[in-house]
């Protein structure tokens, strides 16, 4: 387990709600310090709203309305602080897991819905501006480090990055996990983002599992120290500590959109739920070790923090509601989307007419109408 309590780990908010800064969080804390009250209002209940919505998505998959569902229970910290830290005109590249995100910067989580469910390919288009720049999930690990670096190598080459314009200058973020780490694409679109000195900053969420292989048998260090190999300044926070999140992801992206080059963030967070609906943790992991964690509970940390400063019984009572109606509004739209016709299974396999998909499409035709009044 990584030691999130090692004095080098970048941290404001205990896991008690109180402030206790480490030592690594010296540089960090007077932009911590001018974090509004509003602002910790509206990152509470972010987390709050894509905790009741993604319960809500697992429990509509258990009873067959979706076909998979990825949880993103315990990693609510890491992703709304890191959200609320880029600018409208950056462009923010997923994995699969970034629900909160994805609400943050205008999607519509029904998208998500229809992804899960399968009636779409890419669940939204991220050149619609109601999307704010989120390009869409990516469910083949660690390949959106590289479509993120390409991305980012373009901005570099039309001179939307680095010009000195602080508000139209953009910047890229990728989200991946310790799992995807591993893997090839990341290690080359590092590679990449170096070379060219992208306006890039990659996001590690390490919520300790892939699937049901530990960090400790992926690295034999930290992960945070593979993006500083390539020449990237890289740094090691508590994914539980919104704040923690959102100062230093604001800083990389700020040094990134000014020409800095590339930096690589490492959120050191928990998967409290399973890998996905298909997933059954207690195979792997321990409920001492969940325990351990469901101390350090992201959402419970904020919220003792904004009591300590005088958030009234009636806040939260609102951000309760108002997070219940989005998981019954997601809810109520789900079941009302209903499915696809069984002929769309042949559409777009090929690019001409088949004969073959032609035979297969009247034999399904056929036996459908075998149904019809009672026949079969």
């Amino acid at each position: 387990m990584i030691p999130v309590d090692d004095p080098s780990l970048v941290r404001i908010l205990g896991a008690d709600g109180t402030l206790s800064p480490t030592p690594a969080a010296e540089p960090y804390l007077a932009a911590a310090e001018a974090v509004t009250d509003a602002e910790l209002e509206q990152f509470y209940r972010d987390m709050l709203a894509v905790r009741a919505f993604d319960r809500e998505a697992t429990l509509l998959q258990r009873q067959g309305q979706l076909a998979l569902w990825p949880p993103s229970l315990g990693q609510e910290a890491a992703q709304v602080g890191s959200a609320r830290a880029a600018r409208p005109q950056d462009h923010l590249f997923p994995s699969y897991r970034e629900h909160v995100v994805c609400m943050v910067r205008g999607v519509d989580p029904v998208h998500i819905i229809r992804l899960m469910r399968g009636l779409t390919h890419g669940g939204w288009d991220p050149a619609d501006p109601a999307n704010g720049n989120m390009h869409i999930y990516t469910m083949v690990l660690g390949s959106q480090t590289l479509h993120a670096t390409g991305y980012a190598m373009g901005l570099a080459f039309d001179g939307r990055s680095g010009t000195g314009d602080a508000e139209r200058d953009q910047a890229v973020m990728v989200y991946y996990g310790d799992g995807a780490s591993s893997q090839g694409d990341v290690h080359e679109s590092m590679v990449f983002a170096a070379s060219y000195r992208t306006p890039e900053v990659f996001f590690l969420q390490n919520n300790q599992w892939a699937i049901s292989v530990p960090v400790a048998t992926q690295s034999r260090a930290p992960l945070f120290q593979r993006g500083a190999g390539y020449g990237m300044p890289s740094i090691q926070i508590d994914g539980n500590d919104v704040i923690a999140s959102y100062v230093v992801t604001k800083q990389a992206l700020d040094e990134a959109r000014a020409g800095l080059g590339p930096r690589a963030i490492e959120a050191v967070t928990y998967r409290m739920g399973a890998h996905t609906t298909s997933d059954d943790p207690t195979k792997y992991r321990t409920s001492d070790e969940e325990q351990a964690w469901t101390q350090r509970d992201p959402v419970v940390r904020l919220r003792t923090f904004l009591e300590s400063r005088g958030a009234s019984a009636a806040f939260f009572a609102d951000a309760e509601a108002a997070a219940a109606a989005i998981a019954e509004d997601a809810r109520t739209r789900t079941i009302a989307l209903g499915g696809l016709p069984a002929d769309m299974i042949f559409q777009h396999v090929y690019s001409e007419p088949h004969p073959l998909l032609e035979e297969q499409a009247a034999w399904l035709a056929e036996y459908e109408r075998a149904f019809e009044g009672g026949q079969a």
